[in-house]
């Protein structure tokens, strides 16, 4: 296993249900950061190549997947992963993604139901003692999706940061909407933001450091 300083991160983006335009972004995006911060990126939409790649990395981010997106093979792999104390990265549509599978719900934490129009809006930071919020105000202005999900995932994750229901249209979880959380449910690290919906927020140096913190978070850096 590569050292704790140098991971190496593999970045699956396939998708069988609604395509974010953003991916390349998202992938450009995680590339710079790898370079910036010391650790390999390997992207990838093929099943295999992904079960394959798994051994010996430290992250395996699902960026904007959507639908049924792993074989049998793939399931067993990213679960193995996980039980050796490998770390995920959810971003987005990730929440998205394989419905079907239970396990892979408590891995994410929870499941996208639905979300208004693209629109301006606030999140509210939860907790500065990690590494992908540790950089921001207590609010954080931006236009992204404001992800709905099926369950609130309070008490099983720790949360990170919730959005401002009042800040933007249509929104229906009420005053308490998780967005960002982590947890170690399933044996290793595994972090999730339901943010980086458009192309432009993978270019903002302050989405992209809560990217950066996320994924380095889920490869055993910072609490």
């Amino acid at each position: 296993m590569p050292a704790m300083n140098t991971p190496r991160i593999i970045v699956f983006s396939r998708t069988t249900g609604y395509r974010h335009d953003s991916i390349p972004d998202g992938i450009a995006a995680l590339r710079a950061l790898g370079g910036a911060h010391g650790f390999e990126v390997t992207a990838t939409e093929d099943p295999a190549a992904f079960a394959a790649g798994l051994p010996g990395c430290r992250v395996a981010v699902f960026l904007s997947t959507s639908g049924t997106v792993l074989d049998e093979a793939g399931r067993a792999a990213l679960r193995a992963h996980l039980a050796a104390g490998g770390g995920f990265a959810g971003v987005h549509a990730a929440a998205a993604t394989e419905y079907d599978w239970p396990w892979y719900g408590e891995l994410i934490g929870a499941r996208f139901a639905r979300h208004p129009e693209l629109q301006p809006g606030t999140v509210r930071v939860a907790d500065h003692g990690h590494p992908a919020t540790a950089h921001l105000g207590e609010r954080w202005e931006l236009t992204d999706e404001w992800y709905d999900f099926e369950d609130n995932p309070r008490g099983a994750v720790r949360v990170l940061a919730t959005a401002d229901e009042s800040s933007y249209r249509d929104g229906r979880m009420g005053g308490d909407h998780p967005l960002v959380w982590c947890h170690e449910n399933t044996g290793g690290r595994s972090f999730f933001t339901a943010l980086g919906h458009t192309a432009e927020c993978y270019a903002d140096p302050v989405f992209r450091a809560h990217l950066a913190g996320g994924v380095l978070w889920a490869a055993g850096h910072g609490a």
